[in-house]
């Protein structure tokens, strides 16, 4: 690579440029699928990939060794690519690999060549076009127009109070996105990254996001993050011998929490008026339980988003007779298609970003370690209702905020 090329490559206006295109493309993925169909996003994404690639190459300084990649993350795309021998669907499984590959690929990059505030600036700046835009489309079919764009999963809605898609494609997942806005929002107000008027209108978005979106699950996910939040704030201002007993109470607290969570949760399924949402979900995660019990340990092979015209996908239907793109369930789409061994290193990959991550947010004074801590809280918590966390965005999330940490706590840190 001649010094030119690589000085354009390697520019920092570049680099911030194409960051917010990758987690652009990412969070709003279905949209560009709708617009472009399936050729021409994978088109876009190879792109992205090849101008990732050539923008690393061009600062071989930003890689570094030590903690390039947790192990665990390692091991849970090792899993992916090594079910190919095993996989009923060869063809769709190789698919899914090189998919997923290519967003862990561009999560790496981001997390190299970008410091921590400037990942949640850019993440702040693609919510903000994303968001503006699909309220722009919703009030377009909603108010103006009156029609829905079937095309793109906009219902038209709008006038009614909701519920409404956006770009998203589906409520539940513009609700993730509102509540993702909501914390990178607020990392920039903390951190004085833009003006007091564009923390206003952001966050003034994000609410109307959430509530517009009338998801049944959002209030618990964003329950989860705020608890999470109130806890991360009483953590750092404390001394470190008075910080460790603290984390000793949250642990068995998440714990007790956790299991009383579980045993009623029908109460808390009607107190956020999720009955029917429920209803589907459990019908889709019974059909997957009895597919998981023909092949438990290995799973039937890894393919990411659903081919549904492929068994055993296309045997799976919600309650309403609807065929599901996903288990709606992180945890029971990793149990089906990578069996009980891919369960186990989800959550070992999992478990060890999040320790690390709210390790590191709690002893750094900076607000924007908060950051990778809370997004992790909320892609597992989404996880349970959603599979947010194996594709795309979500995925794109997952890698970037497991580097951050991995890259401040990581043991192999300590070598030179």
């Amino acid at each position: 690579m001649n010094e030119s090329v690589r000085t354009f490559f390697g520019s920092p206006r570049l680099t911030q440029a194409l960051t917010e295109a990758i987690v652009g493309v990412a969070l709003a993925a279905h949209a560009v699928r709708s617009l472009l169909g399936w050729p021409g996003s994978i088109a876009v994404l190879t792109v992205l990939v090849v101008l990732a690639a050539l923008s690393l190459a061009a600062q071989p300084e930003r890689v570094e060794w030590r903690g390039v990649l947790p192990l665990s993350l390692i091991a849970l795309f090792s899993l992916m690519t090594v079910s190919l021998i095993w996989s009923q669907y060869p063809a769709q499984t190789a698919a899914g690999i090189a998919y997923a590959i290519a967003y862990a690929f561009l999560g790496v990059y981001i997390a190299l060549v970008r410091d921590l505030i400037q990942l949640v600036r850019a993440v702040g700046a693609a919510l903000r076009v994303i968001l503006t835009a699909s309220f722009a489309l919703e009030i377009l079919s909603g108010v103006i127009l009156d029609t829905p764009f079937a095309w793109i999963g906009i219902t038209g809605d709008l006038a009614l109070g909701g519920p409404v898609q956006g770009l998203a494609g589906t409520r539940n997942a513009f609700a993730f996105l509102g509540a993702l806005a909501v914390l990178s929002f607020w990392i920039e107000f903390r951190t004085r990254s833009v003006s007091r008027g564009l923390t206003a209108y952001s966050l003034a978005l994000a609410g109307a996001t959430i509530v517009f979106a009338r998801s049944p699950v959002a209030l618990l996910v964003l329950a989860a993050v705020l608890i999470a939040g109130l806890a991360l704030v009483v953590i750092r201002r404390q001394q470190a011998i008075a910080r460790r007993a603290t984390q000793s109470v949250l642990l068995i607290s998440a714990v007790v929490f956790g299991v009383l969570a579980w045993f009623f949760r029908g109460p808390l399924v009607g107190f956020v008026d999720a009955a029917a949402d429920v209803a589907e979900r459990t019908s889709v995660w019974s059909e997957v339980g009895d597919l998981v019990a023909l092949r438990p340990v290995l799973g039937w092979g890894w393919a990411g988003v659903w081919p549904t015209d492929v068994y055993p996908f296309s045997s799976v239907r919600t309650a309403s007779g609807a065929q599901p793109a996903s288990a709606l369930n992180a945890y029971a789409d990793v149990w089906l298609q990578l069996g009980l061994a891919g369960i186990i290193v989800l959550l070992v990959a999992l478990g060890l970003a999040f320790v690390r991550a709210w390790l590191v947010a709690s002893e750094r004074r900076s607000t924007v370690y908060v950051w990778p801590a809370l997004t992790l809280v909320l892609l597992a918590t989404v996880s349970m209702t959603e599979s947010y966390l194996l594709f795309e965005g979500g995925l794109l999330l997952f890698v970037t905020s497991a580097f951050a940490a991995a890259r401040s706590g990581s043991w192999r840190g300590r070598f030179d």
